[in-house]
């Protein structure tokens, strides 16, 4: 028996006035009662109970001690039904970083939706492509895009984001469409991106021909690390790029970037939730888990 199963069994005692009575109330033989009785008071060097043939009586430090056990075990039971509430009803604080492109373009306009399902639920989210270190920081969950690092989180793919591979019509006219990836390697530039968190440059191109994927990398004349900057150095016609189509939507339908190689698409992209590793996911971070996953499945 643990010292908290001990401390009801002694609030039990003393509001029932009896050891038979605890014993029976609690389903339990009086020989265990009698023991772990002793038990307690031995360990609280501290006599509780006095006991008589005929009766028993509580004695100051027994009535000092119950007065606590009441307090504690009221607060315990308190904080168990909070918890058993929050499992029903999820609720509470939820700490989240996010790519900036995807919470602006595809999450946070779908957020009404999931603040009129868990009301209870308070949002905090951060907006960035940088490293997160979820436990120093206290946030709950990141969503990221592209290839996991082996960081020990736990992670869950909530979708895959198509690509394509994209030049201003101003760089097209300069330097004209390639229609081979021989081709894109006479006389074409690409605008190159660097790792936010290492600022290291990537491969420039890659590309998924007959089911194999190739890297291609192009000069450059600019090196960038934000995804803003990249679509702005696309734009303003510096290089071609590679980008989730989802991102590209508007300036394809209007003309002012155009899909080249489209035979020869880019690797997709896969989008994870990550968390810290543990044994269960409180209820608000699984119901965010899950909606994330439900929406992406949607719209990305």
């Amino acid at each position: 028996m643990d010292r908290l199963d001990t401390m009801r069994l002694y609030a039990r005692i003393v509001e029932l006035g009896s050891f038979t009575a605890a014993a029976n109330d609690l389903g339990l033989p009086r020989a265990t009662v009698t023991h772990a009785i002793k038990r307690l008071e031995t360990r609280l060097g501290a006599q509780l109970l006095q006991r008589t043939t005929r009766c028993q009586r509580v004695t100051r430090d027994g009535q000092a001690y119950y007065g606590h056990c009441v307090r504690l075990l009221a607060d315990l039971d308190e904080v168990e039904a909070d918890f058993r509430d929050a499992a029903l009803k999820p609720q509470g604080r939820l700490r989240i970083d996010l790519p900036a492109t995807l919470a602006r373009m595809l999450v946070i306009p779908a957020l009404p939706e999931f603040c009129a399902r868990f009301p209870q639920i308070e949002l905090e989210i951060g907006s960035s492509d940088r490293f997160v270190d979820l436990l120093r920081e206290g946030v709950d969950c990141v969503l990221r895009v592209g290839e996991l690092p082996d960081s020990g989180l736990m992670g869950r793919r909530v979708a895959t984001l198509a690509q394509v591979t994209v030049a201003s019509a101003a760089y097209l006219r300069r330097h004209g469409s390639p229609a081979t990836l021989a081709e894109l390697q006479q006389g074409h530039l690409a605008v190159n991106w660097a790792s936010p968190t290492t600022r290291r440059p990537e491969p420039s191109l890659e590309f998924v021909v007959h089911r194999r994927r190739r890297e291609v990398s192009l000069p450059a004349r600019v090196t960038v690390s934000g995804v803003d900057a990249y679509l702005a150095c696309c734009e303003a016609g510096l290089g071609i790029a590679q980008f989730p189509r989802y991102r590209l939507a508007d300036a394809l339908a209007k003309g002012t970037l155009r899909e080249i190689l489209p035979d020869a698409p880019p690797p997709s992209l896969p989008v994870h939730v990550l968390y810290a590793p543990q044994r269960q996911l409180p209820a608000r971070l699984r119901v965010f888990v899950d909606w994330l996953a439900e929406l992406m499945a949607r719209r990305a």
